[in-house]
């Protein structure tokens, strides 16, 4: 499969979540995800309804200590809830730039602002990989499990450093592997689930350093909660090849087979927030 039809995949499958706001993920439901992987309350009731949309895996805006009137470029912003967060917290001197490359979720986050009253931000169309964003724009980046879906994630990282401003902070919350995943998993994941395309995360982390950033460093590491697996109510996502559809199943609904396969992939995961320097 080549760059551009990976991009293809991912652009339809995320075409369909704005559409029926539903996570990549599975779970319970997107607010109590949420509140799991670091989002307040007051976070999750403090933006426009259906900005959350579930797709996050941690809270890069809670980390990035952001400062008013700071300008912060969101890679993969989706119905615009980081964005949302991070505008109260640079106020109406900074400014808030959101890049997709869905023009489905494109509308949505831009009718949430509109929603929202929110001035001081903008979405843009865009890939991650080539940004419609200037050189030395930025003085904060942040990215939220969107680089795991990039088919040239180093191209991510280096476009995110060309934006920063000199100095400029790097924040991002993403899953990686702690062990290679099994052909058979892989076979079968959704090219739009948050664990297609993750890295290992020892070469994600190299990865951030060989493209120029400094003061590399995991702030969070949080492995998936084991717990998920004996929650009869909680979902996930199966991508059934017979029929090339996903289907979305209670855990207590899944076969021996399928419920093999969620397991093992909850072991070789994990969700880490990793902050950087542009020097």
């Amino acid at each position: 499969m080549t760059e551009e039809e990976k991009r293809r995949e991912v652009r339809q499958g995320y075409a369909k979540i704005a559409s029926r706001q539903s996570s990549c993920c599975g779970g319970s439901t997107s607010y109590e995800e949420s509140k799991k992987i670091g989002y307040s309350q007051a976070d999750l009731e403090g933006v426009p309804e259906g900005a959350n949309m579930g797709l996050g895996c941690g809270n890069p805006v809670a980390l990035a200590s952001l400062k008013e009137g700071e300008t912060v470029v969101d890679l993969g912003s989706g119905g615009g809830f980081d964005c949302f967060l991070a505008a109260k917290k640079v106020g109406q001197k900074g400014k808030i730039i959101g890049v997709d490359m869905t023009p489905e979720m494109l509308d949505k986050a831009t009718e949430n602002a509109r929603k929202g009253k929110y001035a001081n931000v903008e979405f843009r169309l865009g890939e991650i990989e080539n940004l419609p964003v200037a050189d030395n724009t930025a003085d904060v980046i942040i990215l939220n499990c969107v680089i795991n879906l990039a088919p040239n994630k180093k191209k991510v990282f280096q476009e995110a450093f060309r934006v920063l401003k000199p100095k400029g902070r790097l924040m991002v919350s993403d899953l990686v592997l702690l062990k290679e995943l099994p052909k058979k998993i892989n076979k079968v994941l959704d090219p739009t689930s948050c664990v297609t395309g993750a890295m290992m995360k020892d070469k994600y982390l190299a990865t951030i350093r060989a493209v120029g950033f400094e003061n590399v460093r995991i702030d969070e590491e949080k492995h998936y909660d084991p717990d998920l697996a004996d929650d009869p109510d909680a979902t996930v996502q199966i991508f059934n090849a017979k029929t090339n559809a996903i289907e979305t199943k209670k855990v207590s609904e899944l076969d021996k087979k399928e419920r093999q396969r969620m397991e093992e992939t909850l072991k070789g995961i994990s969700s880490i927030s990793v902050s950087a320097t542009k020097p």
